[in-house]
């Protein structure tokens, strides 16, 4: 697995992917694959990295795993291709996005264009058992990720983080909130999305937060 893990990345996720708690998390997917459908395709685990270089990062948007259902996650937080539907979760981000920018519904719910932008979309477990979410909580991803945020928010100047949920929060701890702005709410999920994720105004928080580092802002449009 860590033959997939992008070039730009691979140095500084050494002191994760060098350990034997990684050769068992590794142990544990290949286990899974062979048993289940385990989702995102084993190429595209590390899809969210391969759009972006750590330097490059400007926002993270961290949610919890991938979709859990057969052609939806294809390694970018909350996206799905093109054709594919929108699951519940991404069509109330979108509904937020509407309200909060003003931007039309785009067609479908890939948000590459995002990742082409420095928006790292990352979840907290990188992997998930089809028809299983959580299946793969506990087993060693949190520790890669936590490195990848660790990674981003030494960076300089301060960058922005996003934390949708209740395992993406937790990450709060690893984040000066004196230097970076870090945005939390509720994860989009139909079963807390209107316990304050709708209504949050994320997307204009984030170009607010970039403009007050001196970075360029987001431009949300999807195709």
């Amino acid at each position: 697995m860590r033959q997939h893990i992008p070039p730009a990345w691979q140095g500084a996720l050494r002191p994760v992917t060098d350990t034997p708690a990684f050769q068992r998390l590794c142990a544990f997917v290949d286990g899974e694959r062979a048993r289940h459908a385990v989702f995102p395709a084993a190429p595209e685990v590390f899809a969210a990295l391969e759009h972006v270089a750590p330097e490059a990062v400007r926002v993270v948007i961290l949610g919890q795993d991938p979709y859990h259902g057969a052609g939806q996650a294809h390694g970018l937080a909350f996206s799905v291709r093109r054709g594919v539907k929108a699951p519940p979760s991404l069509r109330n981000i979108l509904k937020e996005l509407e309200a909060d920018t003003g931007l039309a519904p785009p067609g479908d719910g890939e948000l590459t264009a995002w990742a082409r932008q420095g928006v790292l979309l990352l979840n907290t477990v990188l992997t998930v058992r089809e028809g299983a979410p959580h299946s793969h909580r506990g087993q060693g991803w949190e520790v890669l990720t936590d490195e990848v945020v660790r990674v981003v928010a030494a960076l300089a100047p301060a960058r922005v983080f996003v934390l949708w949920g209740l395992p993406a929060q937790k990450k709060a701890a690893l984040l000066d909130p004196a230097r970076h702005a870090v945005l939390t709410a509720p994860h989009p999920s139909p079963l807390s999305a209107h316990q304050g994720f709708l209504g949050s105004r994320p997307f204009s928080a984030v170009n607010a937060a970039l403009q007050r580092v001196g970075l360029p802002v987001v431009d949300w449009r999807l195709a």
